[in-house]
């Protein structure tokens, strides 16, 4: 048998990829394609938010001519593919002539001739539309927006608005962002899309007066401290037919969805228990995280991310939530909390006045995962066993602020017409909204 392999990104499937996929099949009896990851267009500066992997890889299994489908996540991975599964022939499109005849070493290598006159590239441009998106609030989050969304293809960062208008006449001209507005309404009447990055009392009313307007969203996390209100907010995006996601990073970074796609395939077994902690030291005496009329404090201020590997990967069926507080001036500066699950146990510590290790812990039947500190900017974690000899290492790379991940999901998510994404589900945001509502409610809550 002939194996041959191919890759591609396959980004708004054509005839030209078709066409490609029929010639590489012909040149023996076992056709291996490799689809690039999300970050494809990593190397030429932008995030592309057309189609993501999944899309992708179920276009290619629809053309019928993939006898198995594998996903490139890293540089390198050609050579390890080709030695994995003993391929005769790499084939590639002749736009690449050259570029892999190192590869001639482990197997025959072959150019393809493209079909003239159609590409991805062709099909982007003239789909092109941007999405105009306006800033609210313009705090220390704000700052790596715009910065970040220059690396997101269509994004048009257009309008910005806080109610402190000089600091938002200096945020637009540090950023060059053409329009400041007066009111938020004003915002609201010229864009597409919103990114809220206010204080977190203000993400309720702000999200659903832009809802309301029809506007996709995207919300600092948390979205809100109340279960109620998450609930009614989704429910009022399906409605009008808007996207709306919450803006927690760490959700949608590659190397954070690859860990829990492993470990949902059962490489550590079950999952048993998980322990997860983030930290930091504020050095300014009064700053909005430590003021309580603002909902300051390590819960409401980290909370979202410990909560997320653990919703993520045991779910939102939670049996019980006990906190365990170090208080001062009204607001905690340091919380343990512990869950329980019908089949498991999770604990987290989060500290704005204590130093806890910033590591990730997932332990299961068969070995356990551990992700180094700061395990939020996943960019490196292991699976350990009982026989060290199966251990195993990913390294990743995390870019810039990481906040590109989470506005090319948004924007792919707009484009494609998904008003949920699988990175961070509606039901799985309202979750992390029910548990900062008990501690809101302190319900649980033992003070040490």
């Amino acid at each position: 048998m002939r194996k041959v392999i191919t890759y591609g990104t396959y980004d708004l499937l054509h005839q030209g990829h078709i066409n490609l996929l029929k010639r590489a099949k012909a040149l023996g009896d076992y056709l291996i394609v490799g689809v690039t990851n999300d970050s494809f267009d990593r190397e030429r500066g932008k995030l592309n938010v057309r189609n993501n992997v999944l899309e992708r890889v179920d276009a290619v299994k629809a053309t019928g001519l993939a006898d198995k489908i594998i996903i490139e996540d890293y540089v390198g991975q050609k050579i390890d593919d080709i030695q994995k599964y003993e391929v005769d022939i790499f084939a590639i499109g002749s736009d690449w002539e050259g570029e892999f005849d190192y590869l001639n070493e482990y197997c025959q290598v072959v150019y393809l001739p493209r079909t003239e006159g159609i590409s991805s590239t062709m099909l982007r441009e003239e789909l092109q539309e941007d999405i105009k998106v306006g800033i609210v609030g313009t705090g220390r989050i704000a700052e790596r927006f715009v910065p970040e969304s220059e690396f997101v293809s269509y994004v048009k960062v257009c309008g910005v608005y806080d109610i402190d208008s000089p600091k938002a006449c200096d945020f637009a001209y540090n950023h060059g962002v053409v329009n400041i507005y007066q009111s938020y309404e004003e915002l609201l009447e010229h864009v597409d899309a919103v990114y809220v990055a206010t204080p977190h009392l203000s993400h309720y009313e702000l999200t659903k007066k832009a809802l309301q307007k029809k506007k996709h969203v995207l919300c600092e996390t948390p979205l809100v401290l109340d279960g109620a209100e998450a609930r009614e907010l989704f429910v009022l995006a399906e409605k009008n037919g808007v996207v709306l996601m919450e803006a927690n990073k760490t959700a949608y970074a590659p190397a954070f969805n690859h860990l829990i796609a492993m470990i949902k395939s059962g490489v550590i077994g079950e999952v048993v228990d998980i322990n997860v902690s983030e930290s930091k030291l504020w050095g300014e005496k009064f700053t909005r995280e430590l003021d309580p009329a603002q909902a300051g404090g390590s819960m409401y201020e980290m909370g979202s991310y410990p909560l997320l590997p653990i919703i993520r990967l045991m779910g939102t069926d939670i049996q019980n939530v006990n906190f365990y507080s170090k208080m001062q001036n009204g607001v905690d500066l340091y919380t343990k909390g512990v869950i329980l699950y019908p089949h498991g146990v999770c604990s987290f510590q989060l500290g704005l006045g204590v130093k806890t290790e910033g590591n990730l812990v997932i332990s299961g039947t068969k070995g356990y995962a551990y992700v180094t500190s700061p395990w939020w900017l996943t960019d490196y974690y292991e699976f350990r066993f009982e026989d060290q000899n199966q251990n195993k290492k990913y390294f990743y790379k995390w870019d810039g602020a990481g906040l590109r991940y989470e506005i090319q999901e948004f924007i792919s998510c707009i484009f494609n017409h998904r008003l949920s994404t699988a990175r961070l589900r509606r039901h799985e945001s309202i979750c992390m909204a029910d548990v900062m509502q008990q501690f809101r409610e302190c319900k649980n809550v033992i003070r040490i």
